[in-house]
């Protein structure tokens, strides 16, 4: 039983990553740390996705669970020295519910075994929930709500940045090509078009993100400035960006939570669940594309489906319906 919200709640939050999904759960633990104002809340996570965390007023402390058995075994030894009174996992693997049920807690929140990602992931949680949202975000609110969260905060809480490598002085419209599965990824020649018509058309230049080890990959694309740049870079840049052209990938999910106008592209996963959160950014997917999850190697027909003049003119309304909701 959870205590008197008088008294100070210990709650525990398992979302290791990727960049993607823990943008997705901001919200959700934001609800819970303001539904409990007196607790402690803390987040287990890995050290690369642990910089998004920075400075948000709704974390208290975070533990960076390192992949190694000894980085594993050290995190699980700092959570266990707490009570938590509720332990929520975000994740629904198993390596997620294990730590959520190492955690010493009187409850323990997940997934219902149907919708887990590793069905034995269930078998570590007390309160298995079966959510009914379609889209990760209003799933992770239902978890949230199960765990005890009475008000909703639809909000992403994110660091400012830093600056990292070269960027256009003026506007500029900021693209990431890339995707942990290279079937949800667009030509490379497709980029090139576009940044033509961009200039052309936008009259400002294209510029393409990636990690420092990509800088291969995103010469594929003549025409574009390349922008090298860490998570903290990738912030930076997309709050600068004037809009964005981006897949289903982390990248694409900041800069839905930062608000800012742009195009997604979709092929083999649904928009509807793992799409662009909050209204900003326009979806363009092939009537006949094909869901699924499988980390195919190549690039999907039908993300090849969609075009970059596709693109230019769902990019131009977004700009407009972004200048039209601007407060005046």
């Amino acid at each position: 039983m959870l205590r008197d919200t008088m008294e100070t709640m210990r709650i525990l939050v398992v979302r290791l990553g990727s960049m993607g999904d823990v943008i997705h759960a901001l919200p959700a633990v934001a609800s819970l740390k303001h539904s409990f104002p007196r607790s402690m809340l803390t987040w287990v996570i890995r050290p690369k996705w642990a910089g998004l965390l920075e400075g948000n007023p709704f974390v208290d402390h975070v533990i960076a669970m390192e992949r190694t058995a000894r980085g594993a075994v050290a995190a699980v030894r700092e959570l266990r020295r707490e009570r938590f009174d509720v332990v929520v996992d975000f994740q629904g693997l198993l390596q997620s519910a294990l730590v959520a049920g190492l955690a010493r807690a009187d409850k323990k929140v997940g997934l219902h075994r149907s919708q887990a990602r590793e069905r034995a992931a269930a078998l570590f949680y007390s309160t298995a929930v079966l959510t009914k949202s379609a889209h990760r975000v209003d799933a992770n609110l239902e978890l949230a709500a199960s765990a005890g969260a009475s008000n909703m905060l639809r909000v992403f809480p994110l660091p400012v940045g830093s600056p990292e490598g070269t960027l256009p002085e003026g506007q500029f419209v900021l693209a990431s090509p890339l995707a942990g599965w290279e079937s949800k990824q667009w030509p490379a020649e497709f980029y090139e078009e576009l940044a033509q018509e961009v200039r052309t058309q936008l009259r400002m230049p294209l510029v393409v993100n990636g990690p420092p080890q990509s800088a291969a990959l995103l010469a594929r694309v003549p025409g574009a400035q390349i922008h090298l740049s860490g998570v903290d870079g990738l912030i930076d840049a997309t709050r600068r960006a004037y809009a964005v052209i981006g897949v289903d990938s982390g990248p694409l999910h900041l800069a839905a939570a930062l608000s800012k106008p742009g195009v997604a592209i979709y092929g083999p996963t649904d928009p509807a669940s793992h799409g662009p959160y909050g209204g900003s950014i326009r979806v363009l997917r092939w009537a006949d594309a094909v869901t699924s999850y499988k980390r195919r190697s190549g690039i999907d027909e039908s993300m090849r489906a969609i075009t970059p003049a596709e693109v230019l003119d769902a990019l131009e309304g977004a700009i407009r319906s972004s200048a039209l909701k601007a407060p005046a």
